[in-house]
């Protein structure tokens, strides 16, 4: 178990296996010493996604930020099978987070804020990162958050 995977545990927080996509793409693709992941949202190891529906309506700002903490530990989940160990990474570079919501919703930063404290935690200040957290009129299969991120890592 790699070190950041050891301070994760430490909060009581697993990396999964993320499993194949849904639809013809991969999770991560990497270039040079930049990884780019896709959208992921708060899918459990079983396959299943959880914290649906539109937050603001549906789901409240603390569930959206669970939701937000799991897609960053499934962001990490696709990092791991492309760069094999999480002690690889150098810097979270950028996240982009997308939160479902409702027209006047104006909490997006709070909710991706989970996730960006997620990755501070476990990756120190080489986990701090540019960051746009936006809202949108739909995501899919009506996930509550979707974040996807570039990583630049060592050889």
């Amino acid at each position: 178990m790699s070190k950041v995977e050891e301070r994760l545990a430490k909060l009581g927080h697993k990396v999964p296996d993320p499993g194949t996509p849904m639809f013809n793409y991969v999770g991560a693709v990497r270039t040079g010493n930049l990884v780019f992941l896709a959208g992921h949202g708060p899918r459990r190891e079983d396959g299943d996604y959880i914290y649906l529906g539109k937050v603001g309506r549906d789901v409240d700002v603390e569930t959206a930020r669970k939701a937000a903490e799991l897609t960053a530990l499934n962001c990490l989940g696709s990092l791991k099978q492309v760069i094999g160990d999480l002690d690889r990474v150098t810097r979270i570079v950028k996240l982009l987070g997308m939160v479902n919501c409702m027209p006047d919703f104006v909490d997006q930063s709070k909710v991706i804020n989970a996730a960006s404290d997620l990755l501070v935690a476990a990756f120190g200040d080489d986990g701090k990162h540019a960051r746009s957290a936006v809202g949108m009129s739909s995501l899919p299969l009506n996930i509550s958050v979707e974040i996807e991120m570039v990583v630049e890592v060592g050889a």
